[in-house]
């Protein structure tokens, strides 16, 4: 039997968890679990993790350490993105994942991110005959993360600070957004994009990865439980994701919660991250956001084997 190894993703909303093995054509997804810890809670403000983020996380840390010993993993490797870069008690957040996890988290270079995500988020895309150069755009609660590449890998890259959690905790107090408060958060969007040095223009498919894209193509889908196999390559239409971003801005928090396809803990900020995706689509010269529920957990596994 091939070596298992396990890749965790602390980002700003979520922390992820993948275990895997080598197989004939690439990863053999072993297990793969979310939850939403939003670690990412008030750093905006204050620069710091809360006690209660850390706490959060700290607990699926223990779970995921249970799942990790239980699956016979020879090899972990835990990296932290945006949440962690900035903060000044990132010290307290690094040795509560090492006492739990067994490995020091990484806190990786953008340059690394981005090889990483684009790795795992355009794997199999050849097959399905989607021309190339790809944008590769990975919407988190704190950054995102924007990666121009071909098969040749990464020909430009990004982290721009706007995610659905940092646009939301700025802008966004009233149930349902006010029509300033989505003004004010496009506007900080657009401002954000305007600045990024990857030319996304030149990109001939949009690929889009992580918590928000999925979340749209789920409420798009009208899915009541979450399906891997539905999402993965899942195509968005332009008018769709017009639609669903129009919607998800304007209800309220209890008619979002009542939408199955729409995890709880992303219920108050999917609308900001919706509206990320819609303001890059609107920028390219593409008529769909390919989805793909592989992304930098994936590319982290395969570095491990």
């Amino acid at each position: 039997m091939s070596e298992r190894v396990a890749a965790i993703d602390c980002g700003t909303n979520s922390i992820r968890l993948l275990i895997a093995t080598a197989g004939p054509d690439g990863l053999v997804q072993l297990d793969r679990r979310m939850q939403i810890v939003r670690l990412g809670q008030g750093v905006d403000a204050t620069g710091r993790f809360a006690p209660e983020a850390l706490e959060r996380v700290f607990k699926a840390c223990d779970e995921y350490a249970e799942v990790i010993r239980a699956a016979g993993v020879v090899r972990t490797r835990f990296v932290a993105t945006s949440a962690a870069r900035d903060v000044s008690n990132r010290d307290e957040f690094f040795a509560g994942v090492a006492q739990r996890i067994g490995v020091q988290p990484e806190i990786i270079s953008g340059a690394e991110e981005a090889e990483l995500s684009f790795r795992g988020a355009t794997g199999g895309l050849g097959a399905l005959a989607v021309p190339g150069p790809y944008l590769v755009a990975d919407i988190g609660g704190g950054s995102t993360e924007l990666i121009l590449g071909d098969a040749s890998g990464v020909l430009a890259a990004e982290s721009l600070n706007v995610g659905s959690v940092r646009m939301t905790e700025r802008h966004i107090k009233a149930d349902p957004s006010t029509a300033g408060e989505l003004a004010a958060t496009i506007k900080d969007i657009d401002a954000l994009l305007d600045s990024t040095r990857v030319p996304v223009t030149t990109a001939r498919a949009l690929i889009g990865v992580a918590g928000t894209v999925t979340t749209v193509a789920a409420v798009v889908g009208k899915l009541v439980d979450y399906d891997s196999a539905r999402i993965h390559h899942a195509r968005i239409s332009g008018p769709q994701l017009r639609e669903t971003t129009y919607w998800l801005t304007r209800s309220t928090k209890a008619e979002r919660i009542q939408n199955p396809a729409i995890h709880p803990g992303r219920v108050d900020v999917i609308g900001a991250g919706a509206l990320i995706l819609q303001r890059l689509y609107d920028r390219m010269a593409v008529g769909e956001v390919i989805v793909s529920e592989h992304d930098i957990l994936d590319g982290v596994a395969l570095s491990l084997l």
